[in-house]
């Protein structure tokens, strides 16, 4: 994922208001430290823009996502159920995503957030199939809907 090639992701920001904006850039960096050479997926949907780093350029080896919203951000885990949550931080009941509410940047949890981000890196990294294609250290815009539900 790389800071400078996040002109879309900006662009896409642009719709919500400003403490949504700096939150979900703030999540930004934080992944791309995380993780400078996975790519970043951007999908910006009709109820969403949600982005995340992915091993490849295929929304199933996402490590995580992070989901804007008009009033808020959720952080989540496609896999979340595959991986180890011991201090039960993660919301969600259905078969596999997990995620976190984030309001302000106060919300995130970072600590405990570093050690599920690893556990789900390394989910993803042994659910990666043989001899599937490694495209690295791309930002990907993958969709752009053209119809859109965006904050008032």
């Amino acid at each position: 994922m790389g800071k400078e090639a996040i002109d879309d992701l900006i662009q896409f920001l642009m719709a919500y208001p400003g403490h949504v904006q700096e939150i979900a850039l703030w999540l930004h960096d934080f992944l791309w430290d995380m993780f400078p050479e996975c790519n970043e997926l951007i999908y910006d949907n009709y109820n969403a823009l949600a982005f995340g780093p992915s091993l490849t350029d295929k929304a199933g080896d996402v490590i995580c996502s992070v989901a804007v919203f008009a009033k808020h951000v959720n952080f989540g885990f496609n896999r979340g159920s595959e991986i180890p949550d011991p201090n039960h931080i993660l919301q969600g009941n259905g078969s596999l995503y997990r995620y976190i509410t984030i309001k302000n940047i106060n919300d995130f949890p970072e600590p405990e957030m570093r050690l599920l981000l690893h556990d789900a890196y390394d989910n993803a990294l042994n659910r990666l199939k043989a001899g599937k294609p490694v495209i690295k250290g791309q930002t990907i815009t993958k969709s752009i809907s053209p119809v859109k539900k965006r904050p008032a």
